[in-house]
């Protein structure tokens, strides 16, 4: 199985266009809201590639070598998740030359680009639908998705009817990907942007696709093209079923996020917690875990800062347990400096750049973090190890290892300080190494009965570093 060899190794970040930044007041809208007005279903707020591109350097300053980009082509909606033209930019983010610009300016800084297939469904301004509503069952189309009667009403109160909608939503009439001509006119779009020079596809609701066969051949195009093009799902549960050689590389690893924050909340205990890490890790090939996009937040789920009741202390450890687990992180853009919100439309709220309101401590935090992971492979691709800490519910322990790498991490979500005796005896530790705590300076010895005693501080993490062998 040949997975991209870069993603190992990357620190993505996602971005809502429309509300990261406006780099170009010339492409808004006339009924663009002012920036940071509390958001909207219908609104947009003017954010563009070109602002995107203005801004790279302060991705580059946080550590960032990869963006996900939520949709992008032709549509009448800010989220762009009802395509009205796969082949054409938003003329509201800017176009194919400002496209050009952004992806080649951030190749050269290092910067990969994956986009957001919507391959499910689009909108009713799609030429195939809109040919259905011209013409009704007279229309060359009517075979492109899933129609009940004509004529068909798509504009009208109420669900969708006449038609199958994802959710029933009647702007997003749902495709028939069994139809050949469909499917040769996805195949093409997926071909197209990775010929354009795109490094990969978030692929949205894919287990709505539930066809094998579409997705093997998807990957086989995709993949003929640029053989490290990396192909991500959108699935929300552990599902083995969509990461291997006929579907995607990784999946967005919501299970990790779910349990990361129930642990943070102290809803579940740490034994509780290490069962759901193994279900995650058991689940799917060793290769792979390093291909799970792992993420705290995202468009579809509220702010984590908003989730931990803005507490800082639960916040950054969330980001160091994320940073130090197997898989690719990914920030969701704001996240970074402590950006609030509740659910959509309040997750996407525009990027306040005003450094002001930045909670610039959280923001040093997972620079730092995302320096010591660049820094040490062992973070990136080491195994794993979960260690049980019988006596403390709330301490989460584990090791990465990797040849002579070691690293023992530990984090206290109590509002205690917690003295812990933890045995060292099933690592490749032994008496007389040193470990070092590369967040502080404290250092520990294993004792003669292969023993490690650390007293950790309320709400904090121990980054331990094997120094001395």
């Amino acid at each position: 199985m040949s997975e991209p060899e870069w993603v190992k190794h990357a620190i993505f970040y996602q971005i809502f266009p429309d509300r990261f930044y406006n780099g170009n007041p010339s492409n808004d809208p006339e009924n663009v809201q002012s920036w940071g007005n509390k958001p909207n279903l219908w609104c947009f707020q003017g954010g563009d590639l070109d602002g995107i591109l203005e801004k790279l350097d302060y991705l580059l300053d946080l550590g960032i070598t990869a963006i996900y980009l939520n949709p992008i082509f032709l549509s009448p909606s800010s989220h762009r998740y009802n395509t009205v033209d796969y082949y054409q930019i938003d003329p509201k983010l800017g176009n194919l030359n400002s496209f050009r610009r952004f992806l080649d300016a951030s190749h050269n800084k290092g910067i990969k680009i994956i986009l957001d297939g919507v391959f499910n469904h689009t909108g009713r301004g799609f030429f195939a639908f809109n040919d259905i509503l011209e013409n009704g069952k007279y229309s060359p189309y009517k075979n492109w998705y899933y129609i009940h009667r004509f004529p068909v009403d798509a504009y009208g109160p109420g669900d969708a009817v006449d038609y199958y909608g994802w959710w029933n939503y009647k702007s997003l009439p749902k495709l028939n990907t069994f139809h050949p001509a469909v499917r040769e006119y996805l195949f093409n779009v997926a071909e197209h942007w990775i010929k354009f020079g795109i490094d990969g596809w978030r692929l949205d609701v894919p287990n709505e696709i539930d066809d094998d066969t579409f997705w093997q051949e998807f990957r086989y195009r995709v993949r003929k093209i640029n053989p490290q093009a990396y192909l991500v799902g959108e699935i929300w549960d552990i599902d083995p079923r969509w990461v291997n050689e006929t579907h995607f590389d990784g999946v967005m690893n919501y299970p990790l996020k779910k349990a990361i924050i129930s642990f943070l909340l102290r809803s579940i205990s740490n034994d509780e917690l290490l069962k759901q890490l193994n279900a995650i890790f058991s689940a799917y090939p060793k290769q792979n875990l390093f291909y799970l996009l792992n993420l705290l937040g995202s468009h579809d789920t509220e702010r984590l800062f908003t989730i931990l009741n803005e507490d800082l202390a639960l916040v950054k450890l969330g980001f160091f347990m994320m940073l130090t687990l197997p898989g690719a992180p990914s920030i969701y853009y704001g996240d970074e400096i402590g950006l609030t919100g509740g659910k959509d439309p309040l997750s996407r709220k525009a990027f306040p750049w005003d450094q002001e309101s930045w909670n610039s401590e959280l923001r040093v935090w997972i620079q730092n973090l995302i320096q010591i992971r660049k820094q040490e492979e062992v973070l990136r691709v080491g195994d794993i190890e979960l260690i049980n800490v019988v006596d403390h519910q709330d301490i989460l322990c584990y090791t990465r290892v990797m040849d002579q790498a070691v690293f023992i991490i530990m984090v206290n979500v109590a509002s205690e300080t917690r003295k812990i005796n933890l045995s060292i005896k099933n690592t490749t530790l032994k008496k007389g190494n040193i470990l070092k705590n590369i967040l502080g300076n404290e250092q520990f010895s294993i004792d003669n009965d292969d023993q490690i005693f650390v007293d950790i501080p309320p709400k904090s993490a121990l980054l331990l570093k094997n120094v001395k062998f």
